[in-house]
């Protein structure tokens, strides 16, 4: 194969990767976050849908790229509100609120799109996001063409790796999350809201849930799909484990879950003569590696899961 070609497959290979990984990075550290607070969130799949479609109807109506990102982030927090309700309020079982979460925001966003959109032959489309180029660094072709090309929501991304990062370790507010994921009871005799840190930190996330979703149909895509997430909220809460809780491993881990999935289209392309469902299998089956052979030996926050009562603990002191 000329040498020429092998370049240009590995800076479009590159440059697919972070492409692929950014809204694996939006929904790994909104995962992240509420994780760090006691919280389990399965409901990733269906907000990212949800955040899609809102995103996506938005911009059809507007025109306005950005209202459509703020929007498609309110509709991911809405739902958190009222998942935050039932697990921190109510103190329903995680799992089942989660999932229950996933199939209310996939619901509504058929719902939303028959209703609005109805079953037209070919979906409508938009004008996404444009790659943003950097000017001062056109000088280096190569890492240009990987770095700094992308749309505006890759960096965005990126930057809110480093502001999670920023206020986990760093901030008064972040030593609150971490405190309450561990031992809400003993944060709770310091002082601090345990409802109020989880119902907070869970609209935090859910709005980053529905920008992570909304940059397939207005940044990846430029229309709304029903197969756009395909899993990828899933994959998330593999990544949070595989991150072992902390957002830079977390960025590396959707990184490479990125270069995986980039890889898979383009083996589809070349063939090898093998069925392209083989091809599209990679990133879910590395998902399930991951489970088995890092799921037993990471140890998330200690009050992960365990809703937290505060009359029940009161009873348990006297």
């Amino acid at each position: 194969m000329d040498s020429n070609v092998i370049i240009v497959f590995i800076i479009g290979w590159l440059a697919a990767t972070i492409r692929m990984a950014t809204p694996l990075i939006y929904g790994a550290i909104g995962e992240l976050l509420t994780e760090r607070t006691g919280i389990l969130n399965l409901g990733i799949e269906g907000i990212m849908l949800l955040g899609a479609l809102v995103g996506f109807l938005t911009v059809y109506i507007t025109q306005n790229l950005w209202l459509g990102v703020l929007t498609a982030g309110l509709a991911g927090s809405m739902i958190n509100l009222m998942f935050a309700f039932f697990v921190v309020t109510l103190g329903v079982n995680q799992f089942v609120s989660g999932l229950g979460a996933t199939f209310f925001a996939s619901g509504l966003s058929l719902f939303i799109y028959r209703l609005k959109i109805g079953s037209p032959t070919l979906p409508p489309t938009i004008m996404p996001f444009q790659e943003l180029k950097i000017p001062l660094l056109s000088k280096f072709p190569f890492v240009c063409d990987i770095l700094f090309q992308h749309h505006a929501l890759v960096y965005l991304a990126f930057l809110m790796v480093a502001l999670s990062a920023f206020v986990l370790y760093k901030t008064h507010w972040g030593l609150k999350i971490r405190t309450v994921g561990e031992n809400p009871a003993t944060a709770d005799t310091l002082g601090v809201n345990v409802y109020l840190v989880r119902y907070l930190t869970l609209i935090a996330s859910g709005f980053l849930f529905g920008v992570g979703g909304a940059y397939f149909s207005l940044a990846h895509f430029n229309m709304f799909l029903f197969g756009l997430i395909s899993g990828r909220g899933f994959i998330c809460m593999a990544l949070v484990i595989f991150g072992g809780w902390k957002p830079w491993p977390c960025l590396l881990a959707a990184l490479f879950f990125g270069w995986i999935d980039a890889l898979q289209f383009r083996l589809q392309t070349i063939g090898f003569g093998v069925p392209h469902q083989m091809f599209l299998l990679l990133p879910y089956l590395m998902t399930i590696i991951i489970l088995v052979t890092m799921g037993q030996k990471r140890t998330g926050p200690a009050a992960l899961v365990t809703p937290y009562r505060r009359e029940e603990w009161i009873a348990k002191v006297e």
